[in-house]
């Protein structure tokens, strides 16, 4: 075998090894891994995600992932903790701990005192028996039949299983709390993604002299000078009591034509859509967005509190804002 087919044959033993390890965790989720929900949903204070060594790299990430969506959660250094800093655990805060082995010296140092703080202890491990799994109020079983390193040393397959109940530890909790988007943009309020997630509706939209609006009873010759003069490609149409009767698009101007219809003559309340989509102004962006690859249109009527006209916003305006 020369060097590229070697190359190539180590990459995909080791991706096979780690998809199989986590096809293997679907099973495993039970009364124990909602326990371990269960004991985040009440922490009063924050998750101490802790680990040594490469668990420490991927407990980190779990604590960031757990922050972003709606779980206050900070990385504690296991051997650090027992020089000082477990001093910032409270018996208001929860545990999680992650060690492949469930043996790690540093952790099983600090363990006594969780156990005299009070503090519930949540363990991920690959190993049950152990001690630390023992322990625990609740462990989340974490093995894998064999690591993708070829000398069996280095964490591999450990570690990507480790991640992916990590992540599902967190997904759980946001679905459990109800976390939405706006929950999420709060916590993300930087660069583009801050950008896509706090913009809202009322931001962006067309409003006020710039959105065309006609009476239902007018003519349809006279309507297309509205769409025109406004460059919207469309016109709200309204009732006599001011209130959103309809829209009438270029696409509705095409179709009407078609049909043999005669401008001169027929009113835009023959040839309007009705029941046409709309979006309150306080939504955010991205959910017009949304709206809009949803029903294949490029146009959303935005209305107030009051589902009064407020304004209008298009797929061109969605796009000048980064949003999509």
């Amino acid at each position: 075998m020369d060097r590229t087919q070697q190359l190539i044959a180590s990459a995909q033993r080791t991706i096979r090894i780690e998809y199989d390890a986590i096809g293997a965790l679907s099973g495993r989720i039970d009364s124990s891994f909602v326990n371990a929900c269960e004991l985040m949903l009440a922490c009063e204070s924050r998750i101490i995600v802790t680990g040594m060594g490469k668990s420490g790299h991927i407990a980190r990430k779990i604590a960031a992932t757990l922050s972003s969506t709606g779980s206050p959660a900070v990385f504690v250094h296991p051997a650090e903790a027992s020089h000082g800093d477990l001093g910032m655990i409270t018996n208001k805060d929860v545990v999680l701990a992650l060690s492949n082995s469930g043996t790690t010296e540093e952790l099983l140092t600090i363990l006594p005192l969780f156990k005299r703080k009070g503090v519930p202890l949540i363990c991920m491990t690959g190993n049950a028996d152990s001690l630390l799994a023992r322990s625990a109020d609740a462990h989340i079983n974490a093995s894998v039949l064999e690591e993708a390193c070829p000398l069996g040393q280095a964490p591999t397959a450990s570690t990507t299983v480790a991640l992916v109940l990590g992540d599902a530890l967190a997904m759980a909790m946001l679905e459990a709390k109800g976390f939405t988007h706006e929950d999420f943009a709060f916590s993300h309020p930087g660069g583009r993604l801050g950008r896509r997630l706090l913009l809202k509706i009322k931001d962006i939209m067309h409003s006020d002299q710039q959105v065309p609006r006609v009476n239902s009873n007018i003519l349809l010759k006279d309507a297309l000078y509205e769409i025109s003069s406004k460059g919207l490609g469309m016109t709200t149409v309204l009732g006599n009591d001011g209130s959103l009767a309809g829209v009438f698009t270029d696409g509705d101007l095409r179709r009407a034509l078609d049909a043999g219809c005669n401008i001169m003559e027929t009113r835009i309340n023959q040839v309007m859509s009705i029941n046409s989509k709309t979006i309150r102004e306080s939504a955010l962006a991205t959910e017009a967005a949304r709206i809009m690859e949803e029903n294949r249109i490029y146009t959303l009527v935005v209305v107030d509190a009051n589902d009064q006209l407020s304004g209008i916003i298009r797929m061109h305006d969605l796009l000048q804002a980064n949003v999509i």
